[in-house]
């Protein structure tokens, strides 16, 4: 029989398990309470997804596969969230950037003046562009962090350096 007609075994080749967000290396792993929450909520989804996998006998050689993929999901999630160590904001300093802050800046030059930029600086797998939370590594994060109300900082994010003013900072709790 020619091999064009024979099904490959797709088992043969392990599913690429997806990395999660990154972390730096000896970069400890802060995350806000809602954070550990959100962790903690993917880890649940994942183990039921997971128990409906394993009772699923359709197919062996999918339902392998899929188990494999979840299983090395589960395994990353369990690693994050036992490294992770909650920062609640309310515990900041007030006037001063830090994890957990809601921050507004304010373009003073290099760019267009005025223009505002609003965000709240969280741990790696909770930032979300389009929420306005970013990750407490990313450049514009580190930039401003320890800078006080009223304080101009100056970001180096394209091709010329800005200067921005902290207009606002603010601790909801740990959204």
């Amino acid at each position: 029989m020619s091999r064009g007609f024979v099904k490959e075994d797709d088992s043969q080749q392990p599913p690429i398990v997806p990395p999660r967000a990154a972390l730096p290396p000896n970069t400890p792993n802060y995350v806000t309470p809602r954070g550990l929450e959100l962790l903690r909520q993917e880890l649940a989804e994942l183990e039921a997804e997971r128990g409906q996998a394993e009772t699923n006998r359709d197919n062996d050689t999918d339902r392998t596969r899929q188990l494999s993929l979840l299983n090395g999901k589960l395994s990353a999630l369990g690693a994050r969230i036992a490294s992770a160590k909650v920062i609640d904001p309310r515990q900041q300093p007030a006037d001063e950037v830090r994890f957990g802050a809601s921050v507004a800046l304010v373009t003073r030059s290099g760019g267009k003046p005025g223009t505002e930029r609003r965000f709240t600086i969280v741990g790696v797998d909770e930032a979300s562009i389009a929420e306005g939370k970013i990750a407490f590594v990313a450049p514009i994060a580190r930039a401003v962090q320890g800078a006080r109300l009223g304080q101009q900082v100056t970001l180096h994010l394209g091709p010329k350096p800005e200067v921005v003013e902290v207009t606002s900072i603010s601790y909801d709790g740990g959204s």
